[in-house]
C-alpha cells in the first residue's frame, strides 16, 4: 500500500462498473471483489491546465499518478490524419513499441510498480504483450505473457527481445489467460484487459488527445476496431469526465465498435439487444487483436454503444487484409489487419448512409502492419 500523495489527489477511488462496490485505490486492485467485474478509477474532475509534454502525460490532472513516477517511453500524442473531406485516421502505430497498446501499459505499469508489484504477467493477442515486455523492462519488473500458439512470430519476439518470459498456447487469448492461471508465476500481477483498473486510464487519453485536436470539438463519429475494448470503454469514460468539467455537454460521438465475422461477441450482443455479450465459439481472424472471444468488458461496451447512439458492425475475413492495403496505398500509413477492419467499416457506414460526408468522422489505425508480415 502506498501513501495517499504519490496518488493524483482528484482520485476519489475505485468502484465496480457493474455493482457499484468500492475499493481502496492505495493497494493493489485486479477486479471487484463483489462481483468479479472491472474497476473504475473516479475522480474529483476539475478544468485544468493542459501540459506541454507531447505525450499523454500532458493529461496528468486527470491519470491517477504523479507525473514524476510515470514510468514512459513517450506515448500518445498520436498524429490525426484527414484522409478525406472530414474523414480522419488516428493513427496508433506511431506509439512506442508500434500500437495503441503502449498507453494503457505504462498506466498499468505506473501504477503496478507504485503500489508494490514485483512481476507482472499478462495473455496476449500480440501487441498488448510486446507493450507489456517493454514497459516491464522499462520499470525493472520481471514480465510473463502467454500468447496463441499461431500469434505471428515478430509478437514473440518481440517480447523476448525485451527479456519477457514467453510462453506459446493451442487456442484463443482466452486459453492463453487460463494457462496463466494455472501456470504462470505466483507472484505476479495480473494486467490482462480490464483486469486491473489503469489501463482503460491510459486508453481514455486518445478521447482528449481528439478534443485538442479538434480545438475543442469532439467528433461526430469514432469508429473503434473492438477486442477487449479498454479503448472503446476508456474514451466513453473520458466523454463523461469532459462533461463534468463543462468541457461539452450531453452530445457524444457515436461509438461504433468494428469486429471481425469470425469473432464477434460485441456485434451480436448489440444486435441482439443484449446486456452482455456471450462467448464466442471457434474464434478465427487474422485481425488477431480482434479475436478476442470472451471480453470481461463487454457488457460496458454495450452501456458505450448504446449511451452514444453508435452501433456494431462486423466485417468478412477476406475484405480486411484489402482494406488495410487499400487504407495504405492511400495514405502512407502503415495500416493493421484491426484498422482494415475500421476502414471497411467506414466505407459500408457510408454506403448505407449511416455516415454522412458532412459528418466529422475518425478511424482508428490501432498498430503498425509491420509485425503482421
Amino acid at each position: 500500500m502506498i501513501d495517499r500523495p504519490v496518488l493524483n489527489a482528484r482520485v476519489k477511488g475505485l468502484t465496480c462498473f457493474a455493482c457499484g462496490a468500492a475499493h481502496d485505490p492505495r493497494a493493489l486492485q485486479t477486479v471487484c471483489t463483489r462481483c468479479g467485474m472491472p474497476l473504475r478509477v473516479d475522480y474529483d474532475v476539475r478544468p485544468f491546465q493542459v501540459g506541454a509534454e507531447p505525450t499523454l502525460w500532458r493529461y496528468a490532472a486527470v491519470l491517477p499518478i504523479e507525473r514524476e513516477r510515470a514510468v514512459t517511453l513517450a506515448e500518445g500524442y498520436t498524429p490525426l490524419l484527414e484522409v478525406e473531406k472530414r474523414l480522419f485516421v488516428k493513427d496508433e502505430s506511431r506509439n512506442p513499441t508500434g500500437s495503441f497498446k503502449a498507453r494503457g501499459m505504462s498506466l498499468a505499469v505506473t501504477m503496478a510498480k507504485a503500489l508494490g508489484a514485483k512481476a507482472l504477467a499478462a495473455p496476449s493477442a500480440g501487441n498488448a504483450a510486446g507493450a507489456l515486455a517493454a514497459y516491464g523492462a522499462a520499470a525493472g519488473l520481471p514480465v510473463t505473457v502467454a500468447m496463441p500458439q499461431d500469434t505471428p512470430r515478430a509478437f514473440v519476439e518481440e517480447c523476448l527481445h525485451y527479456g519477457a518470459s514467453v510462453h506459446l498456447v493451442e487456442g484463443t487469448i482466452a486459453d492463453a489467460g487460463k494457462w496463466l492461471k494455472a501456470n504462470g508465476p505466483r507472484d505476479a500481477f495480473d494486467v490482462s484487459t480490464l483486469k486491473e483498473p489503469y489501463r482503460i486510464e491510459g486508453k481514455k487519453t486518445m478521447a482528449y488527445e481528439l478534443y485538442e485536436n479538434f480545438e475543442k470539438e469532439l467528433p461526430d463519429a469514432i469508429l473503434y476496431p473492438t477486442g477487449g475494448g479498454t479503448g472503446l470503454v476508456g474514451m466513453w469514460k473520458a466523454f463523461d469526465e469532459m462533461q463534468a468539467m463543462g468541457l461539452i455537454g450531453a452530445e457524444r460521438p457515436r461509438l461504433v465498435s468494428v469486429q471481425a465475422e469470425g469473432c464477434a461477441p460485441i456485434v451480436k450482443a448489440f444486435k441482439e439487444g443484449a446486456e452482455k455479450s456471450e462467448p464466442w465459439p471457434d474464434a478465427h481472424t487474422a485481425a488477431y487483436g480482434l479475436r478476442v472471444p470472451s471480453p470481461i468488458g463487454g457488457f460496458i461496451c454495450l452501456r458505450a454503444l448504446r449511451e452514444t447512439k453508435g452501433t456494431a458492425l462486423a466485417i468478412p475475413e477476406k475484405e480486411i487484409a484489402p482494406a488495410a492495403q487499400e487504407l495504405s496505398r492511400k495514405t502512407g500509413i502503415d495500416v493493421c489487419p484491426e484498422g482494415g477492419t475500421a476502414w471497411a467499416a467506414a466505407k459500408k457506414l457510408y454506403a448505407s448512409g449511416w455516415l454522412k460526408s458532412s459528418e466529422t468522422v475518425v478511424v482508428f489505425n490501432t498498430g503498425t502492419g509491420l509485425k503482421y508480415r
